[in-house]
């Protein structure tokens, strides 16, 4: 859950991007990292490496958005690893999450691993005392630009098939297609959550 700290007028808001081994959720971070010009607008890109996954273990990036009654907003972004053997780290990574960003992988061969990691995600979050139903979250598409990438439909049915259907977007994460969009919507839905959520609490 967001936290607010008074001392420095902050409300520090957590998005972990989410999805199966290589999907592109660390080249997402990275080119988020490299595009934030502003050197106070972002913190240090810190990566947690093991000796067999290849994405990025841990991601932590401050960025300072619109005020909220006077507080800051500032987005912290997470990677979790995409192997199933750093499931415990997943959780880890987990914990107090505001919003997600789940990235999968557009090519057909990795539809299994799509929904799997999904199903995942939301078991983790049970194990957490979690809903995805109350979280916030989007779908991105990724490497759209790959010659065996399955129909968006497709991957719609497989993924976007439930009771409320999310925000999804279409990306090639290698060039920056697509990674601005899932962001910034995944930030103006939690931002839109705890106005409302203020909005109610204040009535």
């Amino acid at each position: 859950m967001a936290i607010i700290n008074q001392a420095s007028k902050e409300l520090h808001v957590k998005i972990v991007y989410y999805g199966p081994a290589l999907c592109g959720k660390t080249t997402n971070i990275v080119r988020i990292h490299d595009n934030v010009q502003s050197v106070q607008e972002k913190g240090k890109l810190v990566s947690l490496a093991t000796s067999s996954d290849r994405t990025l273990f841990f991601d932590f990036l401050p960025m300072e958005a619109m005020a909220i009654k006077g507080f800051k907003t500032k987005f912290q972004l997470y990677t979790v690893p995409g192997q199933v053997i750093y499931n415990t780290t997943r959780q880890l990574v987990l914990r107090g999450v505001d919003g997600i960003v789940f990235v999968a992988d557009s090519q057909y061969e990795k539809m299994a691993e799509n929904v799997e990691s999904f199903n995942n995600l939301d078991e983790n979050l049970r194990a957490l005392k979690l809903n995805l139903a109350d979280i916030p979250y989007v779908l991105q598409y990724n490497k759209r630009d790959m010659p065996n990438a399955a129909p968006v439909d497709y991957m719609e049915f497989l993924l976007n098939n439930r009771e409320i259907v999310v925000p999804s977007f279409e990306a090639c994460a290698s060039r920056t297609e697509g990674v601005f969009e899932s962001l910034n919507m995944i930030t103006r839905m939690l931002l839109h959550k705890f106005i409302n959520e203020g909005t109610r609490k204040a009535a």
